[in-house]
């Protein structure tokens, strides 16, 4: 998590296109990771509180999560509750993952306005 986190300073260079690379990697990992989390959280509320198969809570999970909405009709007042909660969560979730591949981006982007040019860390 470090190695995400941690960017440059102004007064450092912008740097090189393949440590870049390796940057938005690790960002799209760790997205990747969060992703497949929030699936599991999705799948495992839906499997307990509605009694869906595998398949059935894979494909809501994975509407609720893109912001779709839920594909079948929800029978139980848990299965209402835990959509209801899920869809609150997802919401919030896309809006950090998405924070964590853009800033790198946004990062590069705006470090290179403000880099100065012959300056080293020293002067």
């Amino acid at each position: 998590m470090r190695g995400l986190t941690r960017f440059e300073h102004r007064g450092q260079r912008v740097i090189p296109a393949r440590r870049f690379a390796l940057r938005m990697g690790r960002a799209i990992l760790l997205w990747i990771g969060l992703t497949i989390i929030g699936m599991c959280i999705g799948m495992i509320g839906y499997a307990t509180t509605e009694g869906m198969g595998a398949t059935d809570a894979f494909v809501n999970a994975a509407m609720i999560l893109s912001g779709m909405g839920p594909v079948g009709e929800l029978k139980t007042q848990a299965g209402k509750l835990f959509a209801g909660t899920y869809a609150l969560f997802s919401g919030l979730f896309v809006v950090i993952a998405t924070g964590f591949v853009l800033a790198p981006v946004l990062h590069r982007v705006l470090h290179s306005f403000h880099v100065e040019e012959g300056k080293t860390d020293d002067d």
